[in-house]
């Protein structure tokens, strides 16, 4: 399963990648569909809340400083459960493996 936001440039270059290379994958929005809530703690324990949380984009600049501070993990996971948009793009769930971003070369390799 795919996970992220459908407007995302970098959800659209997984996707592409993932139909060039003829892997079937199931897409969900986590924005509309409001599933990360339930799957951030696997996640989190999978991958790290540190790489699921984006503090590069827009979203994160949209927060309060309060909101910003001290950043722990219960904290990140309610923080990405209310604002999705702030969950790093795309988790590529594969049961075996969770990827977190988009790297040709590691979707290769986990795609063997």
């Amino acid at each position: 399963m795919l996970f992220g936001i459908k407007n995302c440039d970098t959800m659209k270059k997984a996707m592409n990648w993932l139909a060039d290379n003829g892997v079937a994958y199931t897409f969900v929005d986590y924005k509309k569909a409001g599933v990360a809530a339930e799957r951030l703690p696997d996640w989190a324990a999978r991958a790290g809340w540190e790489v699921l949380l984006n503090r590069r984009g827009l979203m994160w600049k949209k927060l309060s400083d309060a909101e910003r501070a001290d950043v722990d993990e219960a904290k990140a996971l309610a923080l990405m459960a209310q604002y999705p948009a702030l969950i790093k793009r795309p988790v590529l769930d594969t049961g075996a493996a969770l990827v977190v971003g988009f790297a040709p070369e590691i979707y290769a390799e986990k795609l063997k």
